[in-house]
């Protein structure tokens, strides 16, 4: 009797432990949107998740061009909120902002000066990593056409690069002068639509100004010279590339052309140095200006890209669990090494020591160390999805036949003076 009484309580203990490790198991769910580094993010959830007893982490990745707004939105109404989502900004904040974690406790905040601050101080968001992009550019192409890149700082000298190269692109064995990207099918409004879109709010003028954009979200005006001299260098970017990689081409299709030598320029940032060791890109390349103005520029756009955010209304333990996912990143030797050495990325944690060999991000770090070297990036400042829906489509539209900036400087006019109304969509 005393041996049934024994082995019934040990059957008890063991049905206990396992509901316990059951209760106690967690998944914490990431849906983020950068393709670029899906496969690192991928390897190093698995990994944490293999050396951390009773967590699972699970990525989902919404790139080339998704409407990730609009999925997020039916996730929440399914009752699948991610623990982890990601936000691009103000509108983003705006939109999210009830389903935000406090992360200020996080180890991660003290570490870092990027940090999302909700207006009452809070940190919200912890920042992917300090992205960048410019024009960039084949050293060695450039050389063999005999142009200077540092020359390139204004539009009328990028005006004649391109076309001296255009000129000789047999010779230099090219399909495209500057691999651009504009398609909506394809994916890549975001190239033309959000990015280069920016430069107008940004290009030349100090980091913190914002008076251009300001403008534009609060008064629904342009100023009018500066965007005509933005849609004369949209227009370059547009007219010296390939037609189908323009208009229908997709993100493998921009990145492969210059990843080939068969574009000297490309419209990207330096979230593709993981892209151009994959391709087995070992030519010297770098950044010039957007500089779209008459007026010398020499900065490029430099900023966070966007922040991951802790979904507030999601378990204690599933909270704490994400908090402790992304301190891994900020703060381990293991973390380190998923963002420098794997993704690629320039760290926003002033403890990561580790430098990147990408050379855009080289590239990055070395504009952002100088004077005037970094111009900061608006677009997350207009209203939500404003690119995807507005200016996407124009850029797109205008893909079609680039040869009238007046055109399209009156086309984003019009979009322009609908944005302070448009916040509440």
């Amino acid at each position: 009797m005393k041996k049934l009484i024994a082995l019934f309580l040990v059957f008890v203990m063991m049905l206990s432990m396992a509901s316990l490790a059951l209760a106690e198991d967690i998944t914490v769910t990431v849906f983020q949107l950068k393709v670029e580094i899906d496969p690192m993010l991928q390897k190093y959830a698995a990994e944490y998740s293999a050396r951390t007893p009773g967590v699972t982490v699970k990525v989902e990745t919404l790139g080339g061009g998704g409407d990730y707004g609009g999925v997020l939105k039916s996730k929440k109404q399914g009752d699948q909120m991610p623990s982890i989502f990601q936000i691009e900004g103000l509108s983003g904040y705006e939109l999210w902002k009830d389903d935000m974690a406090d992360l200020s406790n996080a180890k991660f905040a003290a570490d870092t000066s990027v940090a999302y601050y909700a207006p009452d101080g809070k940190v919200v968001g912890f920042p992917i990593a300090i992205e960048g992009y410019g024009l960039g550019y084949n050293a060695e192409i450039l050389e063999k056409a005999g142009i200077d890149p540092a020359t390139l700082n204004t539009r009328a000298n990028i005006q004649a690069a391109f076309e001296k190269i255009d000129s000789m692109k047999e010779e230099l064995g090219l399909d495209m002068v500057v691999a651009s990207a504009a398609s909506l099918s394809g994916g890549m409004w975001w190239v033309m639509g959000q990015h280069i879109w920016s430069v107008y709010f940004s290009g030349g003028l100090d980091y913190t100004d914002t008076s251009i954009i300001d403008m534009a979200t609060k008064e629904g005006k342009v100023d009018e010279d500066r965007l005509a001299q933005f849609a004369e260098y949209a227009t370059l970017l547009m007219k010296y590339t390939d037609p189908d990689v323009l208009s229908n081409g997709d993100y493998n299709a921009q990145i492969t052309a210059f990843a080939n030598q068969k574009a000297a320029f490309i419209t990207q940032g330096n979230w593709i140095d993981p892209n151009m060791k994959e391709l087995g890109a070992t030519f010297k390349m770098g950044y010039a200006p957007h500089a779209f103005l008459d007026t010398e520029d020499n900065g490029i756009q430099i900023s966070p890209p966007s922040w991951w955010c802790v979904n507030g209304k999601a378990p204690e333990a599933e909270i704490q669990a994400a908090i402790d996912f992304l301190d891994s990143i900020a703060t381990t030797e293991e973390g380190a090494k998923y963002m420098v050495e794997e993704a690629g990325m320039v760290p926003a944690f002033n403890s990561v020591t580790l430098q990147p060999e990408g050379q855009f991000s080289r590239e990055l770090i070395r504009y952002n160390s100088m004077e005037g070297g970094a111009h900061n990036w608006y677009f997350p400042l207009q209203p939500s999805d404003y690119g995807s829906r507005v200016i996407g489509p124009i850029m797109d539209l205008y893909s079609q036949d680039p040869s009238d900036p007046a055109m399209l400087a009156q086309l984003l006019t019009q979009a322009v003076a609908e944005m302070p109304t448009s916040y509440a969509e």
